[in-house]
């Protein structure tokens, strides 16, 4: 479907340049001389690259259609993750470099957010907070606390974050995925 500069709003997705954005931002300019344009920032819903453009005012665009589908990831073989659709209970694999960074944040039985451009996958979304058990750190000392220092862990699923001084091998903690930052103890 053909929209012009008039029907942008936040968060809708067009194609420009063969790549797919999401409008962040948009403002309509009408200068006293000239014509009217159109200041956007873009973001590639690929590479997540905000890109800053201007358009006249008019010019068209094709849209595109997200649509979200809540998943369940079941395991991973090394070459693929697989999900099964939580309505239809059919798996889909998915190659490990769809997934990227957040297969780190992936445990077997929780659900992620996919994000799809007509029939195409854009993107794997997981949970804002998981809970995941440390499997290796270094050992706290007596009056670490005090200072409130960090120290590195890895997680179950290899991630690692800094966490504090008194978390243990063997202990829960939820961590949240946007910026890899501990949040508490569980």
């Amino acid at each position: 479907m053909a929209i012009s500069t008039a029907d942008f709003k936040n968060g809708m997705c067009i194609e420009h340049k063969n790549k797919l954005w999401t409008i962040v931002e948009f403002q309509h300019v009408k200068p006293g001389k000239g014509g009217a344009f159109v200041r956007t920032k873009l973001r590639d819903i690929r590479t997540q690259r905000i890109l800053d453009e201007t358009f006249n005012a008019g010019t068209k665009f094709e849209s595109v259609r997200l649509e979200t589908r809540k998943m369940q990831y079941l395991y991973n073989d090394g070459a693929d993750y697989y999900f099964m659709d939580n309505n239809t209970f059919e798996q889909e694999g998915i190659p490990v470099e769809v997934i990227g960074d957040n297969a780190k944040w992936l445990k077997e039985n929780d659900e992620a957010t996919l994000l799809y451009a007509g029939e195409e996958l854009i993107s794997i979304e997981p949970q804002m907070f998981v809970e995941l058990e440390v499997s290796e750190t270094d050992p706290g000392f007596k009056g670490d606390t005090v200072q409130g220092g960090t120290k590195p862990a890895t997680l179950e699923t290899g991630a690692v974050v800094q966490v504090p001084m008194y978390i243990e091998v063997g202990e829960v903690v939820q961590v949240d995925t946007r910026d890899g930052r501990f949040v508490k103890r569980v």
